[in-house]
């Protein structure tokens, strides 16, 4: 009896000792302007906003920023973040990886729809067709990033599926501040860049460089990032994942009322030296979205699928995404 009142009392202290882990939300970003609305959240305390309203009170958000989508689905499964954001084909890797598992990952909402920039300071190349062994892109991650497939698909169309993966030599992993230094300077071999704004449009202000291919010749308007996390923190975290959404909802129609305020939020939260006036006309310009709507991610899913980059296409865009955005006009 005396052995297990001492069992009791231990177990007893043990719990009253540790306390309950408070809920929490990591976020993970890359290098680019499509993150806007996770500038805005963090600037306006958006997500503790909401996650109070909704009754909680010891709740932590933290904020990591990560190049390219292997990196962030590593932490993502490692559970070392919980909402990561990016190009459509990261969704779609780790989604086709994780489909009918405990770990589940779908997509959350889309963030933006702009079109990305293949550039060049080689004078020779006119179109991808003329890029040889000698030529260097950068990309922010080979193969599996957005700017990594949306090359695939141009080298499908235009060698054929037999010949998606032509180019895939050519490109080398590198964030896209550091592909601009090399391209501007030439440091590498890097001749190209395949990069994001506001990137991709600095490097356009000199004069020997121009685009070669914008995405949207690939595939139309399409979605630029979009956030997705697991099934498992979505279970766990139910006003935490709500409020996220709400706060991505906030953000997004304060980036439409407040362009130029916003701009410079981008230009605070990145140590920018870039001009205000230069970062807000990407911001407003006319090919530009500030939306949740997925645009165009079947594209995507049925390209990848195709050439063999995945094992399983969606049925639809609904299939790769939780359901509380699955009454907006998707694709």
């Amino acid at each position: 009896m005396r052995s297990a009142c001492i069992a009791v009392m231990a177990i007893t202290i043990g719990s009253a000792t540790v306390p309950a882990r408070a809920a929490e939300i990591r976020l993970a970003e890359q290098f680019s302007m499509g993150y806007l609305q996770f500038n805005v959240m963090k600037r306006d305390r958006l997500i503790e906003k909401y996650a109070t309203q909704r009754g909680l009170k010891d709740f932590k958000v933290s904020w990591q920023r990560f190049n390219g989508p292997v990196a962030m689905n590593e932490a993502l499964l490692s559970n070392s973040t919980d909402i990561v954001s990016g190009g459509v084909p990261g969704l779609i890797t780790l989604w086709d990886k994780t489909r009918g598992t405990s770990f589940e990952v779908k997509g959350i909402c889309a963030l933006s729809s702009q079109p990305f920039l293949l550039n060049t300071a080689n004078p020779a190349i006119k179109s991808i067709k003329d890029f040889t062994e000698r030529d260097r892109i950068a990309v922010p991650s080979i193969k599996v990033s957005v700017q990594a497939v949306l090359l695939q698909m141009a080298s499908a169309a235009t060698f054929g599926d037999e010949n998606y993966a032509k180019l895939d030599p050519l490109t080398v992993s590198m964030s896209p501040p550091d592909a601009t230094i090399a391209l501007l300077s030439g440091a590498g071999g890097i001749s190209s860049a395949f990069s994001v704004p506001p990137f991709q449009f600095q490097q356009l202000e000199q004069n020997n460089i121009r685009t070669v291919l914008s995405s949207f010749d690939v595939l139309g308007p399409h979605t630029f990032t979009v956030a997705w996390t697991s099934a498992r923190f979505r279970k766990e975290n139910p006003e935490l994942y709500a409020a996220f959404l709400d706060a991505v909802k906030e953000a997004t129609a304060i980036i439409a009322a407040d362009p130029k305020g916003t701009a410079q939020s981008w230009i605070n939260d990145s140590n920018s030296k870039l001009p205000l006036e230069m970062v807000t006309k990407v911001v407003t310009a006319s090919n530009v979205e500030w939306t949740m709507t997925p645009a165009a991610t079947m594209k995507f899913a049925k390209f990848m699928r195709r050439v063999g980059t995945t094992n399983n296409e969606p049925a639809t865009w609904k299939e790769m995404f939780f359901p509380e955005i699955g009454d907006l006009n998707g694709s």
